[in-house]
């Protein structure tokens, strides 16, 4: 099975990949409208001064979970708990 995926790989590299999604419609709009949502959570959740040291923590994961929303799990994160 190695072998194969090892042909395969080859086969691959040496080839021109093309992947389409013909109904897609995207929008820079769009994206632009999401990005700028979700740096306006990212500021309030750092603007919140009513927070002390020890929820520092809880803001850096607040902030993960604004980006987990748009984008789903995020790689390399630290669970702490």
């Amino acid at each position: 099975m190695e072998l194969y995926k090892d042909i395969l790989c080859t086969l691959l590299q040496s080839n021109t990949v093309e992947v389409r999604f013909p109904d897609l419609a995207l929008s820079t709009d769009y994206f632009g409208t999401v990005c700028y949502r979700t740096l306006q959570k990212i500021k309030a959740v750092i603007e919140d001064n009513t927070l002390d040291d020890p929820e520092c923590f809880e803001k850096i994961e607040e902030i993960m979970q604004i980006f987990e929303e748009i984008s789903g799990k995020l790689p390399h994160r630290h669970d702490f708990g």
